[in-house]
């Protein structure tokens, strides 16, 4: 036995021999982890409620097998190696293999708790906030690794975040206006003026359905099917008409003239009679015809109703238009234009 063991002691005093068994030992402990986190981990994750456990074990079984294979180099090159550079390689590969997997863990949570979160909520802010939040976060991950790696190489970063510094307030200055952009956007985000999917009317008079909010800007789908792309800037200085807040429902006015010296009483109880016979319009809260002018030229009148979706409203508006025109002509009722009476005064 003293024999076995003085000749075990002399064997592995070959510091290659010593590097290769804790590479070897490392490679083995990488797979058994492997296969525990595949046959036995996620097995018992696929039995919980939440998802985002099996998402997170499966995001990071490879990025954990291959940081086990980098820290079995670079402990084996400590004993091969006398080369810093050689040790230093290694330690950055670990180092972003190591943020890697932390910022899958992370991104996972944002992804999985964030969305639960969303969907519990009433408010969509949650789920719109999401994706700006997993960029903000990737990126902090990306700074702190590279800070890492430059301290491992011993490189003082001090003059660089001077510079960083200067050239951020240079770069400021010239990227004025889309900084301007993305915090417009942020603003329309957190005050949850629209969301897309929305009908909403813009201060210039552009009128559309909200297909995207950008960082930089806001895209509207107009009805002749064509997107208008707005800077954030400008739309959170913009007065903002959203025909979904607070539900969908909307009211539609159509406005009509009749000729002077019609009976007032007349033409309510003909428009009246044309409301009640539509379908899918609503007397809620009100619906009535008012007189509510006497113009230039006529007598000027609204028909007001309501609609439960206001993407009916253009096409109820049309049709009321056309049935009121039709019952006025029945009903004998003169629809006003304009017309001048010149008076001529005779001469002495």
């Amino acid at each position: 036995i003293l024999l076995w063991i003085s000749f075990y002691f002399n064997y592995f005093q070959n510091k290659w021999l010593q590097a290769g068994a804790i590479l070897v030992g490392f490679v083995v402990l990488a797979f058994v982890l492997f296969l525990i986190i595949e046959k036995v981990v996620l097995r018992l994750t696929a039995k919980t409620k939440t998802k985002v456990d099996d998402l997170i074990f499966t995001k990071i079984k490879m990025p954990v097998f291959w940081l086990l294979i980098v820290l079995g180099l670079r402990i084996s090159s400590q004993i091969v190696f006398d080369s810093a550079i050689v040790f230093r390689v290694l330690e950055s590969i670990s180092i972003i293999i190591f943020v890697l997997i932390l910022a899958k863990v992370i991104n996972v949570l944002i992804d999985g708790w964030g969305r639960v979160f969303a969907k519990k909520t009433k408010s969509r802010l949650d789920e719109s906030l999401l994706p700006l939040f997993r960029k903000v976060v990737n990126i902090i991950f990306v700074l702190v690794g590279i800070l890492w790696i430059l301290n491992i190489w011993n490189i003082n970063i001090t003059p660089y975040l001077a510079g960083l510094g200067i050239g951020g307030l240079v770069l400021g200055l010239a990227l004025q206006d889309s900084l301007k952009n993305i915090f417009g956007g942020v603003s329309l985000i957190l005050d949850q003026s629209f969301a897309v999917g929305d009908k909403i009317q813009i201060e210039s008079g552009e009128v559309g359905e909200i297909v995207d909010v950008g960082l930089r800007s806001t895209k509207i789908k107009n009805y002749d099917n064509q997107i208008i792309t707005i800077p954030n800037g400008q739309m959170a200085n913009a007065k903002i008409i959203n025909y979904v807040q607070p539900n969908d429902r909307i009211r539609v006015v159509v406005k009509f003239g009749v000729e002077y010296g019609t009976k007032v009483e007349k033409v309510k109880k003909v428009v009246d009679g044309v409301l009640k016979k539509m379908k899918d319009i609503s007397d809620d809260p009100y619906m009535d015809t008012v007189f509510t002018e006497m113009g230039d030229f006529a007598l000027l009148f609204e028909a007001r109703f309501w609609v439960d979706d206001y993407r009916e409203a253009y096409n109820k508006k049309l049709e009321a238009t056309e049935k009121i025109y039709a019952a006025l002509n029945k009903a004998k009722i003169g629809i006003a234009f304009p017309t001048q009476t010149i008076h001529l005064k005779k001469g002495k």
